[in-house]
């Protein structure tokens, strides 16, 4: 019996380009001490990444693949297929890398091994939606002599920024101030550089602040003004908004929802004009009756995902409104009371509504993997006994 432990150092969440590292242990678990522990042997194992790409057959209409691919293994098959038994069609992998061949290992003896791999910067973010889903994974594979090949894998996140293919290799790298009394390899080094050049791009097109104002109108008049100072945001940050009330139409109720688009490209429709697919991650809602100012504030989680286009799924993000107002005048959703001591306003039983709705399209970006990975759902350690 050998254990195989995969871990992840930084976390289970990375942007594309990045350098993806994993440390895998062979252990013997037995001791030497034990009255049946004996040397175990591996012929080889190897590990590559891989994005799985699944399709609902319902909404969307993909071309033929290749049906030659068999998910049967035979009892002495070498072949290491990652995606091997997976649902839908790899889109996307690297090449293999062999960790070693031959190992022996003696009870209580264990070895590691380093896999490095960069992926894909022109690759799809991680996606779970109700159309489509991009899972990446990392897999490897381990082999006994004329035993069937067993594999680990390790799922984890990717975040797609655009603009780090064109800025990947700075200009002034070769006069970067470096520090002599460390000794760094060059691939961290490169990875560290693309980790800081992401977030100063996503600082500089998330902070920039600018006032929009939104006039708010039905067909029977303004109802107020909705303000915004910015409709670019980081996964992870606080949408805000304030109202201003001051119309001619009295606003009883509204309510904003924080909701994602997803929309299948025209050539892969299942059905011609089918409908897009909304999800909703957080919503606020208020009673507004008689209230001049009002605001709300909702949060991108940071499990979610950024924005994004493929050439078969656009994901856009937006603020939903629903308002409803009043029929009437302002004076006449209140009723006096009739007792004579002391005024008391109540609200009338029945009044005529009308509602309407409004939205406003936004942009979400990814943030900072690191910060990302405290809230992944997949964990930086996966074992498996072979």
């Amino acid at each position: 019996m050998i254990e195989v432990v995969a871990k992840l150092g930084r976390g289970p969440v990375f942007l594309a380009g990045e350098m993806l590292e994993c440390v895998i242990t062979f252990t013997n678990p037995l001791s030497a001490a034990s009255t049946s522990a004996s040397s175990e042997m591996l012929a080889w194992a190897s590990a590559q990444i891989h994005c799985q790409f699944h399709a609902s057959e319902n909404r969307v209409a993909l071309p033929p693949s290749d049906g030659s691919k068999h998910d049967v293994q035979a009892e002495n098959e070498t072949v290491f297929v990652p995606n091997r038994g997976e649902r839908g069609q790899c889109i996307l992998s690297t090449p293999p890398k062999i960790l070693f061949c031959d190992l022996r290992l003696d009870p209580g003896e264990s070895k590691s091994y380093s896999y490095c791999e960069t992926l894909p910067i022109d690759g799809p973010p991680s996606f779970r939606g109700q159309s489509v889903k991009y899972v990446y994974k990392l897999t490897i594979g381990c082999q006994r002599v004329n035993s069937p090949i067993k594999l680990l894998r390790v799922p984890f996140r990717v975040l797609v920024l655009h603009g780090l293919k064109d800025y990947q290799c700075p200009q002034d790298e070769a006069v970067a101030p470096s520090n002599p009394f460390l000794e760094e390899e060059e691939g961290l080094k490169k990875d560290s550089r693309l980790a800081d050049l992401a977030t100063d791009l996503l600082m500089a097109a998330t902070s920039r602040r600018s006032l929009h104002l939104y006039n708010i109108s039905s067909s029977r008049g303004k109802v107020g003004t909705f303000c915004i100072f910015k409709t670019v945001y980081k996964i992870g940050e606080d949408v805000i908004g304030t109202f201003n009330f001051s119309g001619d139409i009295p606003c009883l109720q509204f309510s904003v929802s924080l909701q994602t688009e997803e929309s299948i490209q025209e050539e892969f429709q299942r059905r011609r004009g089918q409908p897009v697919s909304f999800s909703t991650h957080a919503r606020h809602q208020e009673a507004c009756l008689h209230t001049a100012q009002s605001s709300f504030s909702l949060p991108i989680p940071l499990s979610s995902t950024p924005g994004f286009t493929t050439n078969i799924v656009s994901l856009k993000w937006r603020l939903h409104f629903e308002f409803v107002t009043s029929g009437e005048s302002a004076g006449t959703c209140l009723v006096r009371g009739s007792q004579p001591e002391a005024v008391t306003w109540t609200g009338v039983e029945q009044i005529e509504v009308d509602t309407f709705s409004w939205d406003l399209p936004i942009k979400v970006l990814p943030t900072n993997p690191i910060l990302a990975s405290y809230v992944s759902q997949f964990s930086s350690t996966n074992s498996i006994t072979i």
